[in-house]
């Protein structure tokens, strides 16, 4: 048997479901997703508003997948402190001068 380097996981994506987002969701920003949750849930009886919580769930959904890749609070304390040599610039091809 030989050792295999082993590949950083990506998050799991939790869908649309609220459950499977609030489990996903690491412990400190649970209690806003659900505070969040519960207005648009209150404010989808009125059917004009019904669109909000499939938005919700939409951004908290891709802040789930966010907060759980590796580095993620690194990274965020890296933009708060300035500390731009952490970030990679990318210039797509044909774009130098552009940006």
């Amino acid at each position: 048997m030989t050792a295999q380097p082993e590949e950083p996981t990506a998050p799991r994506d939790p869908g649309e479901d609220p459950a499977a987002i609030f489990d996903a969701l690491p412990p400190t920003h649970r209690d806003q997703f659900r505070a969040e949750y519960d207005e648009a849930l209150d404010a989808a009886h009125d059917l004009a508003r019904f669109k909000q919580v499939q938005s919700l769930l939409r951004q908290w959904r891709l802040r789930a997948i966010a907060y759980g890749r590796p580095g993620y609070e690194d990274a965020v304390q890296d933009a708060l402190q300035g500390r731009e040599d952490s970030f990679v610039r990318y210039t797509p091809p044909g774009w130098e001068g552009r940006v």
